[in-house]
Parts: C-alpha cells; structure tokens; sequence
C-alpha cells in the first residue's frame, strides 16, 4: 500500500518545461522509460565498474550495475510502500554521468579539470538528463520530474548548488530528498559492495578464506555450508552472496520502518525537513557493512593488477584532457562547435565544459581508440 510520506507523481513539483500528462502512464513512469531508450543509457553497456569490459565478458559493467541496483531498490520500495516508478528511474539514472573507466576516470578528469571547478559524476548525471540527451523536439535533454532530477543529484558541492537554482537548493538548506532517492543511494551500496564481491572472486584477486575475515561474509558462508555441505565453487558464492543482499535489505527495511514511524513522518515534506535521512541500516550492520568497504578497497580496489589498470586509465583520460584542452581542432568537427559555443558564453571554463562532456561520455573503448588516435602515429586516424 501506497504510504502518504511518498513521494506521488500526481503531486510531483513538475518538469522544466511543461508537457501534457502521459496517457495510460504516470509522470514517474515516463522518466522510467526516458532513461530507457536514452543513448546515455545505452553507452553504460560499455563502462568500467571494477574490472575494464574488454578483461572479461562475465563481469558487471555499469549497466548490469545499474539494473541490479533497480532491482533491489524497487523492491524495497515496494515493501515499504514508497513510489516503485520513481525509485526504479533514479536507479537506472544514477551512474549516466560516469566517465570511462569507473572511479579511476572519474578521479582523473576531477584532478585535470581543477582549475575550472573539477568533476562530480553525480552532477555529470544530472547534466546528461537535463542537457545532453538530444532526442525531443521540444526541449533538450529528457525534460525529467523534479523529483527524478532530486535523485539523480545525491551529491552535489555547494559551489555548483548555487548554480543549479531549485533542484540544488537542498545542498544549501541542508534538507533531505525523497524517500525513494534516499533508498537508491543506499541500493547503490548494496550492489556494488555484494556484486563486487562476485566479481572479485571470479577473478581470483580476492579469496573465500580472505572474505572469511569479514563478519557479513562469514556468517552468510557459513550458513551456507552448514545448510549444504557438499556445495562448493560458484553455487556457494552465489547463495552466500544472496543471502547477505536479503540480509541487507530486510535489515535496511526494518530499520528504516521504525525510523519513518518514529519521526512520525505524515508527508513528504515531513521527509525533506527531517534533520536525518530515514533510510538507513542498523547500527550493528552499518558497522559490518563499514568492515566490508574496508576490505574491499584494500584488498580489491588497491589490488596491484587492479591498481595497474587504473593507472592506465588515468594516463588515458589525462591524454585526452591535456590534447583537448590544448587545441579544439583535435575535437570532432560538432563538438568543435560546441565548445566555441561554451567558450562564447562562459569563457575558458566553458570551454573546458565541452572538453569534460565529450569525455565522460565516452565508453571504454572509444577512450582507448581516441588515445590511440591522437598517441600513435601508427593508428590509422
């Protein structure tokens, strides 16, 4: 059942430009399906989230994130009664923005943009839906809810708050967003600490028996072979990586449910006004949780094979940036539009602009192929 603290597409604060309603759809719904059949959403087929696509066809690129992160985000939306339709477009919205190549291109274009106010993935994100995206006659980009854009933007400095007019004005005012963007923030971490997990041991970086030493993995395996004691190899990991995201998520939905019901929260705007989020794990398990990042990034992420190709990718977005930057002539010929327009109107920083959009949006392997095009006087141009 539907709770009145959610958020409802009947209600929602609009789009920025205004369309009739959908027939046979709510507002929600059509941001859903916006996101879809964007090429935006298309390109994360292609783009790193631990390992680069083309190290292996079985790993988790950006896409497969993301749909994981929908499924378990509109499932708990729906057990706890919040908007499924809105939960679900936010989830598959989130990583739009990414760079190639993961949090390494993403740390890389930050460091070579400084001087014009860095890179946030998450205000990338936002970008592609309200910019980027060129598909409708009527406006540019996908024309989202308030609501769906609120989402999007889980992260935001206030230095770019300021110039984001409403949907940033919660960064400033220190408010809250939607129960439905607070519960994908958190889906987002369920997937990739779990699905990272998969992944690292499928590439034998990582072991059972280092995996043991973390309280949420043990006891979830140790369930598993005291369930079944004959299972080994991938059906093992599976169930025990399946259990700890059921774990998760019934403890995220309880918890959260008593938080909701002791604010006493009637309305959403009781949410947005709420001093804390209220959706949120349990003291013990986001302590246990906390464990499990750790592990991760000093036994995954700092991997020295990992490492390596993150360094790689750095080297790449750094070429680019600095080839770019350097001279517009390198850009393709409507990009080269672009950013003279951008430079036109904003100056050195605009131009800079063009020079990020034209980067993030590219997948793995198109980054690889523009290096080589512009590095090696052997590629064929």
């Amino acid at each position: 059942m539907k709770q009145p603290y959610a958020a409802s597409p009947e209600a929602s604060m609009g789009r920025r430009y205004p369309e009739s309603a959908p027939t046979y759809r709510s507002e929600y719904q059509r941001d859903r399906d916006r996101i879809i059949h964007s090429s935006g959403f298309r390109r994360l087929e292609y783009k790193t989230q631990v390992f680069v696509n083309h190290e292996g066809d079985l790993y988790r690129t950006r896409l497969t994130h993301s749909l994981e992160v929908a499924q378990i985000a509109r499932a708990v939306a729906r057990t706890m009664g919040l908007d499924e339709d809105l939960t679900e477009a936010i989830a598959l919205a989130h990583d739009l923005g990414h760079t190639p190549f993961g949090h390494a291109g993403q740390d890389a274009l930050n460091a070579c943009n400084k001087k014009y106010g860095g890179f946030e993935h998450n205000l990338q994100s936002l970008r592609v839906v309200d910019w980027l995206e060129s598909s409708y006659a009527d406006f540019q980009g996908l024309n989202l809810t308030f609501e769906a854009r609120e989402g999007i933007l889980k992260h935001c400095s206030l230095s770019h708050a300021k110039e984001l007019g409403q949907v940033g004005q919660r960064f400033l005012d220190k408010t809250q967003p939607s129960l439905e963007a607070q519960l994908t923030n958190i889906a987002d971490e369920i997937a990739y600490n779990n699905h990272d997990i998969d992944d690292g041991l499928r590439s034998g970086l990582i072991t059972v028996e280092g995996l043991r030493e973390v309280e949420l993995f043990a006891t979830s395996y140790d369930r598993v072979l005291w369930d079944y004691p004959e299972l080994t190899g991938r059906k093992a990991i599976h169930e025990t990586i399946r259990r700890m995201i059921g774990f998760l998520v019934v403890d995220l939905t309880e918890n959260s449910t008593s938080l909701i019901q002791e604010a006493g929260v009637q309305t959403i705007d009781d949410v947005r006004y709420h001093p804390h989020t209220l959706i949120q794990f349990s003291q013990p398990v986001q302590k246990s949780n906390l464990q499990l990042k750790r592990y991760l990034r000093n036994n995954l992420y700092f991997h020295h094979k990992v490492y390596r190709m993150t360094r790689k990718a750095q080297l790449v977005i750094e070429g680019l940036y600095t080839a770019f930057i350097e001279d517009l002539k390198l850009l393709p010929p409507e990009h080269q539009a672009l950013a003279e327009a951008y430079r036109q109107d904003k100056g050195e920083k605009g131009k800079a602009l063009a020079v990020i959009d034209f980067i993030a949006g590219m997948t793995d392997r198109y980054a690889r192929a523009e290096y080589k095009r512009l590095y090696d006087i052997n590629q064929v141009l």
